[in-house]
Formats: C-alpha cells, structure tokens, sequence
C-alpha cells in the first residue's frame, strides 16, 4: 500500500461483528451465491434510489422487503435533498442522485422520511432558537439542518411543540421534494417520463407508511 504523511488510527472490527459476518457468509450468501455473483460480474440495475435518514432505527429494504441489488440507498441526516448548487465544491448527496438518475437510470426517487427523527427535533430546536450550539458555524449538524428552514417556517404557527415538530418531519419530505425539482438531470428525466419523484414518511412504531399526494392535501396513508 502505498506510504501517507496522514496518521491513520484504524482498529479491528468489534469483535461481535465477525460471527456476525461469518453467520451471513455461511447462510444468506451461501444459499444466494449465484445471485451475489451475478451482481459482481453484470453490475447494479436498480429500479429506485431511496434517499432516507441515518437513523439506525429506519430500515428501507426491510420495508419493501427489498433483495440485494434492488434500492441504491443513500442516507443522512433528516433524509435532506440539498437545493442544486453546482459550485465546484463536493456534495455527496447531489453526486449519489446524479449518479442514480443519469448512470443507472433509476425509474423512481423515494424520499424517505419518518417518526421521532433526531435530525427534525434539531432543526425545530436551531429554528426556533433553543440550540444555539448548532447555529455556529462549526456546526456540520447545523449548517445541513439549515437547508430544511424553510420547512420550518411553514410549519412556526403550530402552538404545540410536539405537533410541530412532527409536521416539520413531513415537511422535511416536501423541502427534498421540491430541491429535487431544482436538479436539471431529475427534471428532464420526469419530463420525458422515465423517473417519478416520490414523498413518504414512516411511523416507526406503528409500522404506518403514509405518502405524499399533493392533490388530495398531504400525506396519505398507504
């Protein structure tokens, strides 16, 4: 490998993972073998690209009872679709997107939202001017969470904080909506019909999925 100035302090896996892997490796690859293999030798040809939160606690594959292969999945913070700003600078989330929509062709974006986000009470906390730790410009945290302001000032005139904060989840789903919008490459592909753009907001402990119909007032449950 080649020699780097830059300190690297990597350790072993968590000794718990490696029977975990060892367990995966002699029952759901064995079993799938043909089909991993498959995947190494023609490459990835997945239908949707969903762009949920980190939260550990939200499992997109599992939802849809999703295979290897079948969502190019990106997660962070409070499941956030930046608005387009091509500055020279790197964007992770807008590289992921261009990548599913203009490489793989995805047919369909899933903005995946959902209940108790950490990243939403933040930015509810930042906005309303409770959490001044985040407004400093160090904050990578804070400087994010900024983009989903204007969803929160949809959302100030709610009294109850609770209700407010959980309003504030789905308008999450609607500011990455319409930052969606704003990419040329996601707007020519639903011109020409072959990409639709898609909101949801999941209930963690009631296992409830509502999606986005603008037409009929908001979320729907599915």
């Amino acid at each position: 490998m080649p020699n780097s100035d830059k300190p690297n302090h990597a350790k072993p896996l968590p000794p718990y993972l490696v029977p975990r892997y060892h367990g995966w490796h002699a029952t759901t690859y064995t079993e799938n073998k043909i089909w991993y293999r498959k995947l190494a030798e023609e490459g990835q040809s997945p239908r949707i690209m969903a762009i949920a939160c980190c939260d550990s606690r939200v499992n997109v594959n599992a939802v849809f009872s999703a295979e290897t292969g079948d969502i190019f999945l990106h997660r962070n913070i409070a499941n956030v679709v930046p608005p387009y700003l091509p500055d020279g600078d790197p964007h992770g989330t807008s590289a992921a997107l261009e990548y599913a929509v203009s490489v793989l062709r995805v047919a369909h974006v899933i903005v995946v939202g959902h209940s108790d986000c950490g990243g939403v009470r933040g930015c509810q906390q930042m906005c309303s001017g409770h959490a001044p730790e985040l407004e400093a410009k160090e904050s990578f945290v804070g400087r994010w969470l900024e983009i989903l302001r204007p969803g929160y000032e949809r959302v100030a005139h709610i009294a109850d904080e609770t209700e407010q904060v959980r309003a504030l989840e789905k308008e999450t789903v609607v500011v990455s909506l319409e930052n969606l919008w704003e990419f040329p490459f996601v707007r020519e592909a639903v011109e020409a019909e072959r990409l639709s753009l898609h909101g949801l907001w999941f209930d963690i402990g009631a296992g409830r999925l509502e999606h986005y119909l603008p037409e009929q007032g908001g979320f729907v449950q599915i």
